[in-house]
């Protein structure tokens, strides 16, 4: 066990420092709502002696300052087995800075570092220190941005199918707002075409639709056999997302944008979603989405892992009722360019419990370097 920083007996956190990296895309991406050309990643860093603890999220480099203005302070100094007091302290010190969005991502990527810290010093896994409840976390590959031509988008789902073996696929639809049904559905067509009939499909339209527009839109997926339909209204609309879904055609999911547990609970209290996602760098690290998992499992319900695949895999890994993790083509690629220690689905699943590493086994590579911003 590697114990550097005592306070008494007690491992002590001593230090924390943050680091911004943006990664151009491989082309424009959107969504049906949103464009992007690239995607900006916060690092948190915690320390006890010569052990390092690595969390991050996905968002704003200002992300970075709320770490070191209101997030250092209340953990610095504190034992690092105690990361339950620790992520309340962070909440209160962002109390009158707003908890919700930003400053949620900032205690998300402490916890997350935390998390990994204390892993470290036990030599552990993640998934080992939570307690593991499979060996292997299943994924779906998920893209088909709505910039993809025909071609572009066959070929990513064909190289998650074919060459990765994962056998469920995601993409976005929605396009313009939800302004061009058409083209919607003949996307979806050619995906089902491109994948063949006995991988699960699955739909993402980001909050584009009203809720009539969206059930004629199930309609039209239920008959090319998508069974996972994402935001088909805006997620704030849980009312909507219900009655989506009690129109009873492809599973409703939503959830990703949830930065506290009181968000989940309420979801799941209006029976909006058929499973429940949960982002853990967003929703407060690794403490709250494991709660958030436990919420879903008292109300019957699954829980999906948002985005973040290599962090997901091993919270993924501990809850006995995760239907999958995201594979996101943004993610994967970033977190490959950015960390050693990555992992690759094979079969469609992940197996996190890697001999000889210990956390969530990434460490930052020095080829990040020429994407660091701050």
């Amino acid at each position: 066990m590697n114990r550097t920083a005592h306070k008494g007996t007690e491992p002590v956190v001593d230090g924390v420092t943050t680091a911004v990296y943006t990664v151009p895309a491989d082309q424009i991406e959107a969504d049906a709502t949103l464009a992007w050309s690239s995607t900006t990643l916060v690092l948190a860093r915690v320390r006890c002696g010569d052990v390092l603890g690595l969390g991050y999220t996905y968002g704003a480099p200002a992300t970075a300052q709320v770490v070191e203005d209101h997030l250092a302070g209340a953990v610095v100094g504190r034992c690092a087995w105690d990361t339950a007091a620790a992520n309340e302290a962070m909440n209160e010190s962002v109390r009158n800075v707003g908890r919700p969005g930003l400053a949620a991502g900032a205690v998300s990527a402490v916890d997350i570092a935390l998390w990994d810290l204390k892993a470290r010093l036990l030599d552990l896994p993640l998934a080992r220190l939570l307690g593991a409840a499979r060996a292997e976390v299943p994924v779906y590959g998920s893209g088909g941005f709505t910039t993809y031509g025909a071609a572009r988008q066959d070929a990513q789902l064909r190289s998650w199918v074919e060459e990765q073996g994962i056998p469920r696929v995601k993409i976005k639809i929605g396009e313009a707002w939800g302004n061009r049904q058409a083209r919607d559905l003949e996307r979806v067509a050619e995906a089902r075409r491109s994948v063949g009939a006995d991988t699960e499909l699955y739909t993402d339209a980001n909050g584009a639709y009203s809720r009539k527009h969206a059930i004629r839109v199930a309609r039209g997926l239920d008959g090319e056999g998508v069974t996972w339909f994402e935001e088909p209204v805006t997620s704030d609309d849980l009312e909507g997302l219900a009655q989506v879904r009690a129109a009873g055609m492809p599973d409703v999911a939503a959830g990703e944008y949830g930065y506290d547990l009181t968000y989940f609970r309420h979801m799941l209290a209006a029976a909006s979603v058929d499973c429940l996602q949960a982002d853990v760098t967003r929703c407060g690290g690794v403490t709250v989405w494991m709660r958030a998992a436990a919420l879903a499992e008292a109300s019957g319900l699954q829980l999906s892992g948002h985005c973040a695949p290599h962090l997901h895999a091993h919270t993924g890994a501990a809850v006995p009722n995760l239907r999958h993790v995201e594979w996101f083509h943004d993610h994967v690629r970033i977190e490959t360019s950015l960390f050693d220690g990555g992992l690759q689905p094979s079969g469609g699943v992940l197996r996190p419990c890697v001999p000889g590493r210990t956390g969530h086994g990434l460490s930052l590579r020095e080829e990040a370097e020429p994407f660091r911003v701050r």
